[in-house]
């Protein structure tokens, strides 16, 4: 399972890098025909912006998650690392119930825009809509990544083999 959700996170870096790359387009399109008389002004730049820029958003919430920095507030001094796991495991459940909304919700999203079409490319809205249910997934598959490394820490102590690298490699910093 760890190298599948190693394997995902990269995808997800390099589709959120995409993303961004491709955004560029559209944004400067739109610019330079707003400012200039060089190029006709097109609607479908919009549309484009406004659905990748919806995708770059739902991409790096789901890396933040993994990287433990979307959902991160320093607020106790560091602790022990048993009690920095156990802060860690409450912070990351609700993350995993706020997942857990994304996905419900996410998939009445989805039923919702079915049958729509975008107006100007006439694309599927599914392939906009399905992002809510699939961050929620996401989050999930990753929250409890991190939640079994935490419990490991908290029930095993901060040993060898306890978890301590593997919470590192998973993200740096605290998320409570």
């Amino acid at each position: 399972m760890r190298k599948f959700l190693d394997g995902y996170y990269r995808l997800l870096k390099v589709l959120l890098g995409a993303s961004v790359g491709i955004l560029v387009v559209p944004v400067t399109i739109q610019m330079i025909s707003r400012n200039t008389g060089l190029i006709p002004a097109w609607i479908w730049t919009e549309e484009m912006a406004r659905f990748l820029f919806i995708w770059m958003v739902m991409l790096g919430a789901m890396i933040g998650v993994r990287d433990a920095s979307h959902f991160e507030c320093d607020v106790w001094p560091e602790l022990k690392p048993r009690a920095n796991a156990l802060l860690r495991i409450v912070s990351t459940v609700f993350v995993l119930v706020f997942a857990l909304v994304f996905v419900w919700y996410g998939i009445k999203f989805v039923q919702f825009g079915w049958d729509q079409q975008s107006e100007l490319a006439e694309m599927p809205m599914t392939w906009i809509f399905i992002a809510w249910p699939l961050t929620g997934v996401t989050w999930l598959l990753f929250g409890a990544e991190r939640m079994r490394a935490d419990l490991r820490i908290v029930i095993d102590g901060p040993g060898p083999g306890s978890g301590v690298d593997t919470h590192r490699e998973i993200g740096t910093g605290s998320v409570v």
